[in-house]
């Protein structure tokens, strides 16, 4: 790949911090350390190497990871990343999540209502273009100017749609790179394993090893209507993994904090994650007890409680990483020790603007949750509304001038989830919204304009009632015709979800214009100051604060210790087998035990390593240095949940389901001998 870094960002990402260990890093395409691999593990992967471990990576739009594993566009990644499109071709009398799917044949590859894979294809630094634009501004100036630069620069990439191009924010504002991607709209579910082995051990085993999981599905990338033709991907090694070898994950890491400064941090640990943790505590008990309804209750409801257990879990694990003080201190005296480099009295300010930018958001947070960020109302229908009303008025102004979720640049994945085939049920989303709106009143107060003006008289669960019940935007049709027609179908539109989306909207654009001009903007503008601090203080290569874009980690398979346990670094068939209960979440599906003796019982199942991962990472292939697929990033350990902070090889690990454990299980449990063939050639 053609290296495009500016001198100065070149230094930058050199020398931004103090060398990370070993094992660390969630590393820059274009400035990986491949000498610093060669000294830790006697291999240095080249330009030609790296190019094709981006190529043959792949991010799921949503959220996830995956990676090409034929030529013929054939997609590896998790069932729990795939499961989304899984629910959403299910019905009452075909659960697919509970009895898995394999298309026996191209014809039977279904297409799945909303996912978008994005290739990585190119990479460019627009760091001073970004820069010139905002020079001399600050607050609402600085953070419209910014945007508008951004939008220009996207919509110059993108040639009409015809790719996707994002301007991503590198070191909170140091540097600004475009990332432009080949899209794939057309995604096809062509393999998922039953719920019960993908999530085998549920939330009990969650962030935990030893693991027995195939959390595994497969899709497939269409272009014109044939599969997509994939010339770079990794072959499926059949043996798995061997202790001490070098892996690496090529995926897309969510949110890393890292390099915050400690008025950011103590803002998540005081602010934001215990309001997460409440939220997400109750959403959990509310889900679970519209699962006990009866079987189509937990059908439709199963795949949002394992997104708000999952959630729960991660962010606890982070809070607790925040509340160790030793470790916390650890980051106070590192901070201090970069404020005594910086002698300029106006850049010495930065870390103080930051505090400030913190505590004002504190006084908002709450209603910026409930109105902008939606909280107030978690439905697909309001969501869908929010879309509608706010996507017919941006897309009167000029492209540089609209929220950065409408620009010309965005819409195409817009408008796949807007025009979304899949279903919407009309009692998960009532309850979905009596719990938003119980909330709202709750945490704004009943006196709060804004809960008068959407409560009014009535209760939170009549207005949920009447509103999902009265609503129509359900409907394709109904979404297709409002957005075509305009401002003027949406304003006279009697739907009661286009009412309430209007009714808010001035409300929570005043709270994200207040958030992006007295937050957002004096963060980055300060943080490009800290930035060029850590230049000039520190040696040794370093990686930016993880961002939902490609890197790569290094590592090895590896075992740890825990609280005084040693935990060896693989798991076996045989060992699934001895954990099986009967009972779930310990209950493996009858397509296991009915070919238990078909089974090689020291078959290689899940695989812990010390590559440097995050939340955002599942779904990433393990790769060794052959390019060859060794494993399928699907969790962590817990100890690695404070990797959002801070790394510690000793005891940080991603888990992984073999590929030895993928290979056995499609040939022998599965009979799914075309997709066998595919991934042997």
């Amino acid at each position: 790949m053609k290296r495009t870094l500016s001198i100065t960002l070149a230094v930058m990402v050199v020398t931004l911090c103090t060398g990370a260990r070993a094992d660390e890093g969630m590393w820059l395409y274009n400035d990986f350390p491949s000498a610093d691999v060669k000294a830790a593990h006697g291999f240095a992967p080249d330009a030609k190497w790296l190019e094709k471990a981006r190529l043959s990576s792949v991010r799921l739009a949503g959220g996830c990871s995956g990676s090409f594993v034929s030529k013929d566009g054939l997609v590896l990644t998790n069932h729990h990343c795939a499961s989304q499109c899984i629910q959403q071709l299910s019905t009452a009398e075909r659960d697919l999540i509970e009895n898995g799917f394999l298309a026996q044949n191209l014809a039977d590859e279904t297409r799945c209502p909303e996912i978008e894979l994005n290739q990585l294809v190119e990479i460019k630094d627009v760091t001073d273009r970004v820069n010139c634009s905002t020079a001399g501004k600050a607050g609402e100036d600085y953070s419209k100017a910014q945007k508008a630069e951004m939008t220009r620069i996207e919509a110059e990439c993108a040639q009409g749609g015809k790719w996707r191009c994002d301007v991503v924010t590198l070191f909170h504002g140091g540097a600004y790179h475009l990332y432009r991607y080949k899209r794939f709209q057309d995604v096809r579910l062509v393999f998922a394993p039953e719920f019960r082995i993908a999530f085998f051990g549920g939330d009990p085993d969650n962030f935990t090893f030893p693991r027995y999981d195939l959390d595994m599905s497969l899709l497939r990338a269409y272009e014109n209507g044939k599969p997509a033709r994939t010339p770079e991907f990794f072959k499926i090694d059949p043996k798995g993994a061997a202790d001490g070898e070098l892996t690496f994950v090529s995926g897309h890491p969510g949110r890393t904090q890292r390099l915050l400064t400690v008025a950011e941090l103590e803002f998540l640990r005081d602010v934001a994650f215990p309001s997460r943790l409440m939220r997400l505590s109750e959403a959990r008990g509310m889900l679970a007890q519209f699962g006990r309804q009866g079987p189509e209750a937990k059908r439709i409801s199963q795949e949002g409680l394992f997104g708000v257990e999952n959630a729960y879990k991660a962010i606890g694990g982070e809070w607790r990483a925040l509340l160790d003080k030793t470790r916390f201190q650890q980051k106070i005296d590192a901070e201090n020790a970069l404020r005594q480099t910086v002698t300029d009295p106006e850049k010495a300010g930065a870390w103080d603007e930051i505090a400030r930018a913190q505590r004002n958001f504190t006084e908002f947070y709450d209603a910026y949750n409930m109105l902008e960020r939606g909280q107030a109302f978690p439905s697909d229908l309001f969501q869908i509304a929010r879309m509608l009303v706010r996507g017919v008025i941006e897309r009167e102004k000029p492209d540089a001038e609209r929220l950065r979720e409408f620009t010309d640049a965005a819409l195409p994945t817009l408008q796949q989830y807007l025009f979304s085939t899949a279903p919407i049920y009309p009692d998960i989303e009532e309850a979905w919204m009596t719990f938003g709106l119980t909330k709202f009143r709750e945490i704004l107060t009943t006196g709060h304009p804004d809960v008068i003006k959407v409560l009014g008289r009535e209760s939170p669960e009549s207005l949920a009632r009447a509103l999902v019940r009265e609503s129509k935007l359900a409907d394709g049709e109904v979404r297709k015709a409002l957005w075509d027609g305009g401002i003027m179908a949406v304003l006279d539109s009697s739907d009661p979800m286009i009412k309430l989306a209007l009714a808010v909207d001035d409300s929570a654009r005043a709270l994200r214009a207040r958030y992006e001009t007295e937050v957002e903007a004096v963060v980055r503008r300060n943080s490009e100051i800290i930035a060029r601090a850590h230049f000039h203080k520190a040696a040794g290569k370093t990686y930016p604060d993880a961002t939902f874009t490609l890197r790569l980690s290094y590592g090895t398979v590896k075992g740890y210790t825990d609280h005084g346990r040693q935990v060896v670094p693989m798991t076996t068939i045989a060992g699934a087998f001895e954990r099986h209960t009967g009972q779930d979440p310990f209950a493996l599906p009858k397509s296991w035990l009915d070919t238990r003796e078909s089974l090689k019982p020291d078959t290689q199942f899940n695989i812990a390593t010390t590559n440097d991962i995050i939340g955002g990472n599942s779904g990433s292939p393990v790769f060794n240095k052959k390019l060859n697929l060794v494993g399928l990033i699907f969790d962590g350990n817990i100890q690695s949940l404070g990797g959002a902070f801070w790394f510690d090889e000793s005891v940080n690990r991603a888990v992984a389901v073999s590929s030895a454990a993928i290979m056995e299980s499609l040939k022998k449990v599965y009979k799914a001998d075309r997709l066998v063939k595919e991934l042997s050639r």
